[in-house]
């Protein structure tokens, strides 16, 4: 049973003390742990709380850092240093000085371990200032990430990158009326049709929510689909397909749509979006190796980095470190070639990815042409409304990136290319 409201606020802070502590030291996921319950003790209002002060913590660590080091002879203990950085987003953000410094003077001092250095934790904190914070640049991302982007796009594009991803993200919605759901929840019309709000509060209390009208999707991650066109008749597979939103689009767009996921629970996410919307679809738990038969067309939204959601998951950089970046890459190449030999004659493979990485992309579909000379790429299918075309590629794909759109919140970062066999 979920306590009452804490409000003290001293058990959302523990809580995400809790997820920073995870996700810094043991590599786990906010997602992961959330999933596995590490907030469901907390009161429904503490638990946004906590995820809140957690996110907020994780999109300004850098900041944070930078702002502690002068008052640090030593780097402190993890489980301190957490604190401090959780104690400084909260200051930073207009929050009572006096309350936050009680708070987490209080967790480290409930701590065996750390309990001497409660002091050093008060004395450090007095000196934060919202002030200072303000005076500090944009964080910016881990080395182990920061170095491949700036190889890639260049140092001022990676500080537009971080500064979209400071800023976090808004809600996108896609819409089966995208005028009428803008004008019901007072949302803006983005060039591409997606609907986006930016003080969206509760989402299940949006206009639309209950009668299936739309499903929440990032602008860049509704172009696939959109991309593809007039789908009404269409045999569609799509391939990793949780959380769904490719799979209502297709639906809403009258194909005939087989989707896969691997994962039992996360197609659990697409059948119950599937039935708010009143959209229809088969739905296939499996491994994508193990699908066969044929399609018009196969939606292949591969398991990456993710290195594009940052908005989104600012835990990422911190939870990850790369080393899982080759087997990703090797896993993208068989499952190019798998979803190619499930196409009928003729047909289209939408290949795509939410990585910032040209090797989870470009790249990728430039190995698949050298692997098969007879592939072509659909250049023609990228003239959509609202697509600019400095986004389009050399080698004819899609590369979008978080600093795009910075007037209008920016879109997270995305690779898609639409691929075919001459015949």
């Amino acid at each position: 049973m979920a306590n009452k409201t804490d409000t003290s606020g001293l058990a959302p802070r523990r809580a995400a003390h809790h997820l920073l502590q995870q996700i810094t030291t043991e590599g786990r996921l906010m997602s992961e742990l959330i999933g596995a319950g590490a907030l469901d003790h907390l009161d429904p209002a503490d638990r946004a709380r906590a995820q809140r002060l957690a996110l907020d913590a994780l999109r300004g660590l850098d900041r944070a850092d930078r702002l502690l080091k002068p008052f640090l002879k030593k780097p402190p203990p993890q489980f301190v240093r957490n604190a401090l950085r959780l104690a400084t987003a909260e200051i930073a953000s207009g929050a009572a000085p006096h309350g936050v410094v009680n708070a987490y003077v209080e967790i480290v001092a409930r701590n065996k371990r750390t309990q001497a250095l409660r002091g050093l934790t008060n004395a450090v904190l007095r000196k934060v200032t919202p002030a200072a914070w303000d005076k500090m640049q944009t964080p910016i991302l881990p080395p182990w990430l920061r170095q491949p982007l700036v190889a890639a796009w260049g140092r001022k594009a990676v500080a537009g990158i971080e500064a979209a991803h400071f800023a976090g993200a808004p809600l996108d919605l896609t819409a089966k009326d995208p005028v009428a759901t803008a004008a019901a929840t007072g949302g803006t019309l983005l060039p591409t049709g997606t609907v986006r709000l930016t003080d969206a509060g509760q989402v299940t209390a949006l206009p639309g929510y209950d009668t299936g009208d739309w499903w929440v999707q990032d602008a860049a991650a509704a172009l696939p689909a959109k991309l593809l066109g007039d789908v009404a008749g269409l045999s569609v597979l799509d391939l990793c397909a949780a959380p769904g939103g490719k799979t209502l689009q297709l639906a809403a767009g009258g194909a005939d749509v087989t989707a896969v996921d691997v994962s039992p629970s996360r197609m659990a996410r697409v059948q119950e979006n599937l039935q708010r919307t009143g959209l229809s679809a088969k739905t296939v738990v499996s491994d994508a190796f193990d699908i066969t038969g044929q399609w018009d067309v196969v939606l292949l939204d591969a398991p990456c980095s993710a290195t594009g959601t940052i908005r989104r998951h600012p835990d990422l950089p911190y939870a990850k470190d790369g080393a899982e970046f080759a087997a990703l890459i090797a896993q993208q190449d068989g499952m190019i070639d798998h979803a190619l030999s499930l196409l009928k004659p003729g047909g289209k493979l939408v290949f795509c990815t939410c990585s910032l990485l040209p090797d989870e992309g470009e790249v990728q579909v430039e190995d698949a042409l050298r692997r098969h000379p007879q592939l072509r790429v659909d250049r023609e299918a990228l003239a959509i409304s609202g697509v600019a075309a400095d986004w389009i590629t050399p080698e004819g794909g899609l590369r979008l990136r978080p600093d795009y759109w910075h007037d209008l919140g920016g879109m997270d970062g995305f690779y898609i290319a639409i691929l075919s066999m001459a015949t």
